[in-house]
């Protein structure tokens, strides 16, 4: 019997922190429910920096090389059996969670609680599964989207980051007329501002400490005001930090003229002092979403929050939303979208497109706000 040929394909690997490696590896037909997806594009995001930077992003540390990335789209390869969504040549987005669909969580449509989820390109469980850096791969076929028409790769690249925050949006119920404070403009305070933009929201500001990421979200529409926080050195007491949240923000409601607040406030950064002003911006009975992740431990002014009736609510990626997310990318509605996007990187380069998310800066001194990474040019 003569030997079967067995198929390589390349793969940006993290052995440890800045040891990313592109290795040949084998790729195998997809098993049963599963389809095997030829990647497109693989947006970047702040959790795989972490790894890329420490080996670890939080609790979550490496114990065995990683395939990183997990906001990605392509087109179907292979079905395995059983599948009956997918057809060969389909363009669809990969949601990179697979839950167990047999918690209380998953059978109450909450599974991304779900304490069995495997998560692509996170070191949470052992054995790890493997991202989406790497030319194919196999997922279970009912985490997988086809696309509509009019999004391409790139724009559902964004699903995975816009489905946190329609989640998030559907936990603070936000409702047309609604005026939305959001604090730090990365990729996801962007797309924070331009989902409340699409939701109806009547107003829609941003703070930040970066002035030409404020001055990127004002001139592409994402923010009608901004306001940028004075950088000063580090508070010596829990006291004067607590002091100089409520005058930043006294500073701020007065520029943009709302002395009560906002109802919705979206709390992108994880940032201990922006944590505590977001309380403060909130209007009385508003909300606060914290969806950015920093911070472990906060010291909050719970009394500021308490008598006023101002609900902060912890968000933790997303379910259903893949749809949702995917018709609003080829709607044309997430008006200049596509402009987060600001640098494209082939596979082969995936350890310099980490360097340059975390510089913040290219060679030539422009943003990097979302690196894009593709298949070779």
């Amino acid at each position: 019997m003569s030997p079967v040929a067995v198929q390589l394909q390349r793969a940006a690997v993290l052995h440890g922190p800045k040891d990313l490696r592109l290795e040949e590896r084998p790729f195998w037909p997809p098993q049963y429910n599963h389809a095997q997806v030829a990647v497109r594009s693989t947006g970047l995001c702040g959790s795989d920096l972490h790894y890329y930077l420490e080996g670890r992003n939080g609790d979550f540390a490496l114990q065995a090389p990683l395939v990183l990335g997990h906001e990605a789209a392509g087109v179907i390869t292979a079905v395995g059996p059983g599948v009956k969504n997918l057809v060969l040549g389909q363009r669809v987005a990969i949601e990179a969670g697979i839950m167990c669909k047999e918690c209380n969580y998953c059978q109450a449509g909450r599974y991304n609680l779900c304490k069995g989820m495997r998560f692509a390109s996170s070191a949470k469980t052992f054995p790890h599964l493997d991202g989406t850096l790497q030319d194919r791969m196999n997922h279970p076929a009912h985490v997988i989207h086809p696309l509509p028409d009019n999004c391409s790769f790139e724009q559902a690249a964004l699903a995975e980051p816009l489905s946190v925050l329609i989640h998030a949006a559907r936990r603070a119920n936000l409702a047309s007329g609604q005026r939305v404070l959001v604090f730090g403009v990365g990729a996801i305070g962007i797309l924070a501002c331009a989902l409340a933009n699409v939701y109806g929201a009547s107003r829609v500001v941003a703070i930040d400490i970066n002035r030409a990421r404020l001055d990127f979200a004002k001139s592409h529409g994402f923010a009608s005001q901004t306001y940028c926080l004075p950088m000063v050195e580090k508070a010596k007491t829990t006291e004067e930090q607590l002091r100089r949240a409520k005058d930043n923000v006294s500073t701020a409601l007065s520029k943009f003229n709302e002395p009560e607040g906002f109802d919705v406030v979206f709390e992108c950064t994880g940032a201990e002092p922006c944590i505590q002003m977001s309380i403060h911006t909130a209007v009385t009975g508003g909300k606060v979403m914290l969806v950015g992740m920093g911070s472990r431990n906060v010291m909050l002014p719970l009394s500021a929050a308490a008598l006023r009736e101002v609900d902060i609510q912890g968000t933790f990626r997303y379910a259903n939303t893949y749809p949702e997310a995917l018709k609003l990318l080829g709607s044309g509605k997430l008006r200049n979208i596509e402009k987060l996007i600001t640098h494209r990187v082939p596979l082969e380069d995936t350890a310099r497109a980490f360097e340059l998310l975390a510089r913040g800066k290219d060679e030539n001194g422009n943003m990097v706000i979302k690196i894009v990474i593709g298949p070779s040019s």
